[in-house]
């Protein structure tokens, strides 16, 4: 049996793919470049565009189980293409944005929610996985803090339970290898609500040196985000994080629940990727 990861350049997917092969699991790594996959060895690399039909009888020719990234363009084709090659089961990195009460409307969370609704209505069973907000978030700060530059915020003590990639591919890989978080929806989060500038602090600590912050007000954040984003996703991430700015943020304790063991903290993160903060 062939274990297909899509996605397989992002974090998650790369930790995926490496405990899958360490489990002496056959695994087919996909990607639009697969030129640039970094897999261990013995580990099969595709082509795949997620949004374009082409390349899909392959990826998917011998697959029961697959690590899905969300992507609703072509996902309807995607799952007819899965069911006719005898898919058995699909783990979605979906997002805990899906459960907003405007998610439909919203562009961030309607993204992971149209793929849910397609895989929903298929015969394939599934697993979504829906994180909060990703520890490596943080690496957006890596230029300024690399530069010894503030870091520009609009809401610094916005809070989220940032969520580190590795407790999200351990029940990823649960979930591929075994039955018990079939069928099922899973929140997931880290141990600990923490703000933006709590989160700049204890990068401070680990990096040893101060790390100034510096509040934008709206408007000059749409402008200086605007260069990266479309507006309609930059007015999306403000208005989440001026919603986090009134308390702390939800914390689910799905990670030790699933795994048995304690999340993994922020500060554990912050003391991996500290060199990601030393390069600019």
């Amino acid at each position: 049996m062939t274990l297909l990861v899509t996605g397989a350049r992002g974090k998650v997917g790369r930790a995926v793919i490496g405990r899958l092969h360490s489990a002496g699991l056959t695994v087919r790594a996909a990607s639009g470049t697969p030129a640039e996959l970094a897999v261990p060895k013995g580990v099969e690399t595709i082509e795949l565009a997620l949004d374009r039909p082409e390349g899909l009888d392959a990826a998917f020719h011998g697959v029961r189980q697959v690590f899905l990234y969300p992507q609703p363009s072509g996902i309807h084709e995607l799952v007819k293409a899965a069911e006719e090659a005898g898919v058995k089961h699909v783990v979605l990195l979906s997002s805990s944005s899906v459960l907003g009460p405007d998610a439909e409307d919203d562009p961030l969370a309607s993204h992971s929610l149209r793929v849910e609704h397609a895989l929903a209505a298929s015969a394939l069973t599934c697993t979504f996985l829906r994180p909060d907000a990703f520890a490596s978030n943080s690496l957006g700060w890596t230029r300024s803090i690399g530069r010894s530059l503030p870091v520009q915020l609009a809401y610094p003590d916005a809070h989220t339970a940032p969520i580190h990639p590795e407790d999200i591919a351990d029940i990823a890989v649960e979930a591929l290898t075994g039955t018990s978080l079939t069928g099922r929806s899973l929140t997931l989060t880290g141990p600990e609500s923490l703000t933006f500038r709590e989160q700049l602090a204890l990068l401070s600590e680990v990096l040893g040196r101060d790390i100034p912050v510096e509040r934008l007000t709206r408007a000059e954040a749409e402008q200086q985000m605007g260069a990266y984003a479309p507006a309609s996703v930059v007015s999306s991430l403000l208005d989440l994080w001026e919603a986090a700015d009134h308390g702390p943020a939800a914390i689910a304790d799905t990670v030790e629940t699933l795994l048995g063991r304690p999340a993994r903290t922020y500060r554990q993160w912050a003391r991996e990727n500290a060199p990601a903060f030393t390069r600019h």
